[in-house]
């Protein structure tokens, strides 16, 4: 009894048993989920299952990284899909740190003009939607070209015109250079504030440390103050690279064929729209925990380490 007693206000029993009932819920509910799903799937005569990807897709996909017919079947389909969502996550993601990085410590430059072109930047792409922008980047820009005879030539390296972005050894479609640039900049506007306030958290102690050693203000910044920026940068710049490949859901917009764009294709023909969301929603799901993964090793590498 005295053993019981003692168990009953053991904190530790209430915070294993609390976790053991969160559990049992969530089991529950999802049974009672599934359990609907399947009886309103027999009642709509529709059989629950993958089979259909192994069915020919018969849709022509514009933009593809790998082989792909009409022939084929939705699993191939999807699995351009999921390249083209992937090329965009990672160029962006790439592109949009260097975007973000750099206007964030213009922010903060002694010089007026780049000062308050970084203020600019940041406040038009970050206060308007990211879909006026795609849509702006598609139609106003890229399509706004001269056609192919008339392109536009920049150092006689780069070409545009309105089939995209041409350089020497490969050419981005324009639905392709619209998207990556709508999310680059509107993301990159988030990054900009992320980045100025992660340096001004760093103690003015350790500028005037820098800079009592002769230090050049590019040093100072580089090897002083920005790596101990790092601590307070990393965990809200992971939230902006999920957003960014969230985002890129929005390519349906302007018909760039992700791994939405195509789903959505497979799941009006099929009409599997419980099979297709799951497929998506997995999909995304990996990516985020994809990229949290990564941002968690590398924010766990620029932690001080207590000795």
């Amino acid at each position: 009894m005295t053993n019981l007693k003692l168990l009953w206000r053991d904190r530790r029993f209430w915070q294993i048993g609390g976790q053991v009932i969160a559990v049992l819920l969530a089991i529950a509910v999802v049974t009672i989920l599934w359990s609907n799903l399947n009886r309103n799937l027999q009642q709509l005569g529709i059989r629950f299952g993958f089979d259909f990807l192994q069915q020919q897709a018969s849709f022509d996909i514009g933009e593809t990284a790998i082989s792909y017919k009409p022939t084929d079947t939705y699993s191939r389909a999807l699995w351009v899909g999921l390249i083209n969502s992937l090329r965009i996550a990672v160029l962006g993601v790439f592109l949009t740190t260097i975007v973000g990085v750099s206007a964030g410590i213009a922010r903060l430059s002694d010089n007026w003009l780049v000062r308050n072109i970084s203020l600019v930047y940041v406040e038009i792409f970050r206060n308007t939607p990211l879909l006026l922008q795609l849509l702006f980047w598609y139609f106003a820009v890229f399509l706004g070209f001269p056609k192919t005879e008339n392109k536009i030539s920049l150092w006689g390296m780069i070409y545009l015109s309105q089939n995209g972005a041409e350089f020497p050894w490969f050419t981005l479609s324009p639905e392709f250079s619209a998207l990556l640039l709508g999310l680059t900049f509107y993301t990159g506007a988030f990054i900009a504030e992320i980045v100025r306030g992660g340096i001004q958290s760093v103690p003015k102690g350790q500028w005037e440390a820098a800079r009592s050693l002769g230090l050049k203000p590019g040093l100072v910044m580089r090897l002083v103050v920005f790596p101990q920026a790092l601590r307070v940068i990393i965990p809200p710049l992971t939230s902006q690279y999920l957003n960014l490949t969230k985002n890129s859901s929005l390519a349906i917009a302007i018909g760039y064929p992700d791994i939405y764009f195509v789903a959505s294709t497979t799941f009006n023909q099929t009409g599997r729209a419980v099979e297709v969301m799951l497929l998506i929603m997995l999909t995304y799901l990996t990516l985020s925990l994809t990229i949290s993964l990564v941002m968690n090793l590398l924010n766990r590498s620029v932690q001080i380490q207590e000795r």
